[in-house]
């Protein structure tokens, strides 16, 4: 498993990284969306919640070693070189990925602890945030579901520029991060 990205591509960890990340963002925002088909107060709406903030959290962990793992070298080259402008957006882009994969859970967690609830993760009761405080919770809540909404934006984005770079560009941008065959 190479641990060191390539002039060609990312390493393993990155890939494996970057994909895993994928459907846990898949499975967090299905589970928020689809909470509404138990009633309140349902043991399964429960559970779906619960499991919303469990790998929200998990999503959390993940992208301190995702961030680590892009320290252990440069980004492989785009061929053909796109120009800056575009080079400039899709650092930016990352920029906003990476701060929505560590701001989110992080509200998530401080609603949690407004609310007076325990935060649980993977059986491991985490401490809270803040104190108790319900109107402060409530305003946390609009700002993560504000930030829920930009992330659908973010995620759409980034894979629309995915796929316009290896349709349209015919570059090497998705097979820089593509799992080898």
């Amino acid at each position: 498993m190479p641990w060191k990205n390539s002039d060609t591509r990312y390493s393993t960890m990155s890939i494996a990284l970057h994909w895993l990340m994928v459907v846990l963002l898949a499975v967090v925002y299905a589970c928020i969306e689809f909470r509404g088909i138990f009633p309140k107060g349902s043991g399964g709406r429960a559970l779906i919640v619960e499991m919303h903030y469990m790998f929200g959290l998990t999503v959390f962990v993940l992208v301190w070693l995702r961030l680590f793992a892009r320290t252990l070298g440069v980004a492989p080259k785009i061929v053909p070189a796109p120009p800056q402008w575009q080079s400039a957006l899709a650092t930016l882009m990352h920029l906003a990925l990476y701060l929505f994969m560590i701001g989110m859970p992080i509200f998530g967690w401080l609603i949690v602890s407004a609310q007076g609830h325990s935060v649980m993760f993977y059986g491991i009761e985490l401490p809270p945030l803040i104190g108790e405080n319900k109107d402060l919770s409530k305003q946390i809540k609009e700002w993560h579901e504000l930030g829920g909404t930009v992330g659908y934006w973010l995620i759409g984005l980034h894979a629309v520029a995915g796929l316009y770079h290896h349709y349209f560009m015919r570059d090497n941008t998705v097979l820089r991060m593509m799992p080898k065959r």
